[in-house]
């Protein structure tokens, strides 16, 4: 018998859930964006571990669901998650945040540990996350991110880990409050001046807002207009380097040492960007000098 993408004994109930962990996304904003199977496991399960009762409380209410609720969050003790843990040994837990999908810059993950290690099945129902909402309506580069959490507080702090992350070559993905947003656009500017930034806020709500510029025209925006509600705060990878005719001489007389012509110049020009067919006569210019 199968329940929720599980196989379940034939012997429990019917509209019963396989005893384990339930990590369930929840909407970011806009409660349409539940999905059905997590409607599903919330009404089937034997109870929540959340966040926030009132917050997750809300959600149940609107769905028309009553279910116990366990506090699980932050500064959960590891008493309380061995509780939770020994709880899925004989019933079914759905897992929840307060807004999207769990283990995302939330502290669920050493639950899922904590349950692998015993045994305890674990399964995943994927659905609304808001870096990648973000990330989507940007229009940034997504072949290749990094998703780093809530940027810091203090500034020292936050300009060494933006430093860290300065030669990632990828977009940048932040979780951000609105009272210390100009304050990391101020940063991003000093430490990253020419990467182009996105900032997003209130996703999938009334007022959804997509800002996208310099971090010097987005504090300005932001300084007239304060900005409210939830923020994902996007970075642009770095420009593409031009490389000079210097640099692109010097990499060719290095590879010609061992390549052929052909091969020195595909090489170099998929490091630079600069034509192929330049660097090929380049390429047996240098060879014939």
């Amino acid at each position: 018998m199968v329940h929720g993408g599980r196989v379940t004994d034939a012997t429990q109930p019917e509209n019963s859930l396989a005893p384990g962990l339930y990590i369930v996304a929840t909407p970011i904003g806009n409660l349409g964006d539940i999905t059905l199977r997590a409607i599903d496991v919330l009404k089937r399960c034997d109870g929540i571990a959340c966040e926030d009762t009132r917050v997750t409380g809300k959600l149940l209410k609107h769905l028309g669901i009553s279910k116990p609720m366990w506090r699980y969050d932050d500064h959960s003790e590891h008493r309380d998650r061995s509780r939770l843990v020994e709880s899925t040994r004989d019933r079914a837990v759905a897992l929840v945040s307060d807004a999207g999908t769990p283990m995302v810059s939330d502290p669920g993950y050493r639950l899922v540990n904590d349950c692998r290690a015993e045994g305890i099945p674990v399964t995943v129902l994927p659905g609304a996350c808001a870096a990648v909402a973000g990330l989507a309506l940007s229009g940034l580069p997504n072949d290749r991110f990094l998703f780093a959490g809530f940027l810091p507080s203090k500034e020292k702090a936050r300009r060494e880990m933006l430093e860290e992350l300065s030669a990632i070559d990828s977009t940048l993905v932040f979780y951000e409050t609105a009272p210390r947003l100009t304050k990391s656009l101020t940063t991003i500017g000093e430490v990253l001046p020419d990467r182009e930034v996105a900032v997003a806020r209130e996703l999938t709500k009334l007022h959804e807002e997509m800002r996208r510029g310099l971090p010097a025209g987005l504090i300005a925006y932001f300084e007239a207009h304060p900005p409210k509600g939830e923020i994902v705060l996007l970075v642009g990878p770095p420009p593409e380097r031009v490389a000079s005719e210097e640099d692109a001489d010097a990499m060719l007389i290095d590879a010609l040492r061992t390549m052929k012509a052909s091969q020195a110049a595909a090489q170099v020009a998929k490091a630079t960007g600069v034509d192929r067919k330049t660097l090929y006569a380049r390429a047996m210019e240098l060879r014939s000098a």
